[in-house]
């Protein structure tokens, strides 16, 4: 596991946006796997920036979401559909055929579940995936609990998540109670894994996440097992490293 330490959100974000442009560049047609959220929306600015300068080109790349809310329709506002057509997809060349997104309104959820799995592995797998993390130390929607999902699957979302997402809403009790979330051994399936974290209140998540105990309570301790993957963290999210 590789950390690398930045000075502040700023120059976490450009140097997430240099490792996924450097994967784009030496690999055109990259399977990218992206994830949503306040952490990431850095990186997808300085990337939006590379674009327009035509220092990088996504017209081959495929994209594939961690998760999306359950019964959420996509032209809202809060759905992760809408957060990623405004603060990426709408400003690049990635080809609307090859963007992908848990569809949370699906009639039948498993068979969503299913068929986002089969389309992953058709595509030939993730090239390298983005990752978040929750203050509980959450990727994707898979949180803390004594068993974790291994593929893509409809969860319930925990008081804790609730409650930090509802800064996105009028108040905790709109936010969705449950979400269509890649699981653990899916994404630890990427052949590269890139995890974000910016500011205090993920400080104790982080050190959790690389002190050497892998536990489901803990799910961001399983990409410990992964042979590929670099945490970027800021000053603040270090604070306990």
């Amino acid at each position: 596991m590789r950390v690398i330490i930045e000075k502040d959100y700023r120059d976490l974000s450009k140097k997430a946006a240099l490792l996924v442009a450097s994967q784009v560049i030496l690999k055109p047609n990259s399977v990218l796997g992206l994830a949503t959220g306040s952490t990431p929306l850095g990186m997808y600015r300085e990337l939006i920036q590379m674009y327009q300068r035509g220092e990088i080109n996504f017209s081959e790349v495929s994209s594939f979401n961690l998760d999306e809310y359950y019964r959420l329709p996509h032209d809202n506002p809060e759905s992760y559909h809408y957060y990623m057509q405004e603060n990426f997809f709408k400003h690049i060349n990635l080809k609307a055929k090859n963007i992908f997104i848990p569809d949370g309104m699906a009639d039948d959820i498993e068979r969503e579940c299913r068929d986002y799995e089969e389309t992953i592995k058709h595509s030939g797998g993730i090239d390298l995936q983005i990752l978040g993390i929750g203050s509980n130390g959450h990727v994707g929607f898979n949180e803390p609990a004594e068993q974790l999902n291994v593929t893509t699957k409809l969860v319930n979302l925990t008081a804790e998540t609730i409650e930090a997402n509802s800064r996105f809403f009028d108040s905790a009790e709109d936010v969705p109670k449950m979400a269509v979330s890649v699981g653990m051994a899916t994404i630890l399936k990427a052949r590269r894994i890139i995890l974000l974290a910016s500011g205090e209140n993920k400080a104790e998540a982080i050190k959790n996440t690389i002190s050497g105990y892998v536990s489901t309570k803990t799910p961001a301790s399983l990409l410990q097992t992964h042979p590929e993957i670099t945490l970027i963290v800021d000053r603040a999210a270090a604070n306990f490293l």
